[in-house]
This record gives structure tokens, sequence and C-alpha cells, in this order.
């Protein structure tokens, strides 16, 4: 079976392949009835040990509009939440059928460990702080959509690398698509080992954003912190916050993207995610498009087109 778990785990021609198909199933969200029938008698379970509105709904409308049947799962207040292992809620879905899990948890590592236990196609929706690879390819498709090709375009991703799974995924699938990636943020947010990362890094924001095709904002998490990252919230959206004065320095046209949720004022200010330079709102729309295409490659045909084999151990 083929899994789509890391952004890595897709060549070139796989990443081109879904951005295509995602631009081919578009096209049914503008239709009166947003429905095909291919994924009919598929079962997709939505596995999600940590909260997520967007993600999960994104995923449950992509199967849907394929037809396929849903089982959304939560952690909390289910048999995990007392005590059940991994395992064995794999072992049930296993039992239920389940074509394809999609599965987001708290820790990194959680979806291959999954792929060695259910036959059926597992899907990445965010790991730790590891990667989130249907992410990556909303973001390079709604790029894509208000750029043209992305070879050779210059990607800057701001804020918090250390803690973002967004983030890497992002800058190994921009790699792999022909596109520049530099990630700025104060040192104390990067990640130890993001010299072997296929991107460069900046600590001035003020320096890249002139030459800079795209402008991804990272979400400052909170929950994830404790105050010795930076020295105060305020001192940070000073230097590394995008405000309308920093909006006016990036080329005519540059965009703003945002994986969400947004924390309005700390590092982007109100008037630049409303503004028409920002695909926040796009981005959400053109997730269920990126997961369709994902679900539809690796379920639709008698193959899976895309994705990679995980070898038991």
């Amino acid at each position: 079976m083929r899994h789509l778990i890391s952004a890595a785990d897709l060549s070139k021609d796989d990443a081109l392949l879904v951005l295509d198909t995602a631009e081919e199933l578009a096209r049914v969200a503008d239709q009166s009835i947003k429905k095909l029938p291919t994924l009919r008698g598929r079962t997709v379970v939505n596995l999600f040990f940590e909260d997520s509105t967007r993600t999960r709904i994104s995923f449950e409308a992509a199967a849907k509009r394929l037809s396929a049947d849903v089982i959304n799962f939560s952690a909390k207040g289910s048999s995990v939440s007392k005590g059940e292992s991994l395992k064995d809620t794999a072992l049930t879905l296993e039992a239920m059928g389940a074509d394809c899990v999609v599965i987001r948890h708290s820790a990194s590592g959680a979806p291959y460990r999954l792929a060695n236990w259910v036959r059926g196609s597992v899907v990445n929706a965010g790991d730790g702080t590891h990667e989130h690879p249907t992410q990556a390819l909303l973001d390079a498709f709604t790029m894509r959509r208000r750029l043209g090709s992305l070879e050779g375009r210059r990607v800057t991703i701001v804020g918090d690398v250390l803690h973002s799974r967004v983030a890497r995924s992002n800058v190994l699938l921009l790699g792999t698509l022909g596109a520049d990636v530099t990630l700025v943020a104060p040192p104390t947010l990067l990640p130890v080992a993001v010299d072997t990362w296929p991107c460069s890094v900046s600590y001035d924001l003020d320096a890249v954003l002139p030459k800079s095709d795209v402008v991804m904002m990272l979400r400052v998490q909170r929950e994830r912190m404790n105050a010795a990252y930076f020295p105060s919230v305020r001192e940070y959206s000073r230097r590394y916050g995008l405000d309308a004065e920093r909006l006016a320095r990036l080329s005519d046209d540059a965009i703003v993207m945002h994986p969400g949720p947004m924390n309005r004022g700390v590092e982007i200010a109100a008037e630049v995610a409303d503004s028409p330079r920002s695909t926040v709102v796009e981005q959400v729309a053109n997730g269920v498009s990126a997961r369709m295409a994902v679900l539809y490659l690796l379920l639709g045909g008698s193959e899976p087109a895309i994705g990679k084999e995980v070898t038991a151990r």
C-alpha cells in the first residue's frame, strides 16, 4: 500500500500530478452538484488525536465530494483517552475495513507507525513538530494559481520554524518544485539541524521582503512555548510581524500566506490579513481541492498513483 507521510515522499512528477489533479477537481467546486462518484464504496477514517477544525473539515469535505464513506474519530472522549494505544486503535480501524486513515497526532512519527499496522493508505494530517504534507500541497497549489510556475520563485517563510510542521513540509516540497526558500526567524526558533535543510536562513525580515514573491507567516505557537524563546510578544511582533509598512515593501505581485489559525496583531496585522495580497481564504478552499487530489490518487485507481511504500519492521 502507498502512503503520504512526508512531503519528501513525493517526486517532482508526483507533486505536479497532485497539483494538476487538484486543478481539475477544483472545477467540481464550481458546479451546482459538487460530487463525483470516484471513491464510492471506499471508507476514509479521520483519526484526530489533536484538535483541528480546518484540516479535519477539509479532509471530510474532500472525501465526501469524492463519494467516499467518512468516519470521524476524535480521540477526545474515546477509548484512547482511557489509555488505549495507537496500535489497538489501528487494529479496530483495520477490522472496520478502512481504505485510508487520515491521522493527526501530537507525536512525531505516529503516521509512520500506523502505516505498519493497517492495510489501507495512511495520510499524515500533521504529526507533532514533524510534517504536514497536504498543507504544503495546498500552499503550493495556491502559489501556482496566483503566480504560475514555482520554478525559481522566491518564497520566504517567517516565524516559529522550530515548532512548525508546516514549514518543514513546505521547505521540502517547494525545493522539489524548484522554488528558492528562505527561512526568517529568531535564532531561538530555528531547528538545530536547519543547515541540512534545502533552504537559506536569514534573521533580518526587512532585508528579505523586497526580493520575495511569497511571504508565508507562521503562527506563533504559544501553546508549545514558554517565555524563553523571545523577550515578549510585542518585541517579536516588532521584528518579525508583517504589518502594513512591511507589506508596502513587497513587489507589486507578491502574495502573503498564512496556514492559520492567525494571531492577528502578533505575526500578521489585521489589515494585512484582510488585504487583496492575502491568500488566507483561498488557502482554505484550495485545501479541499488538494486533499481531494491526494485521496483520488491514492485510492481512485486500481493502483495508487502517488506516495511511498512503508516496509514493515
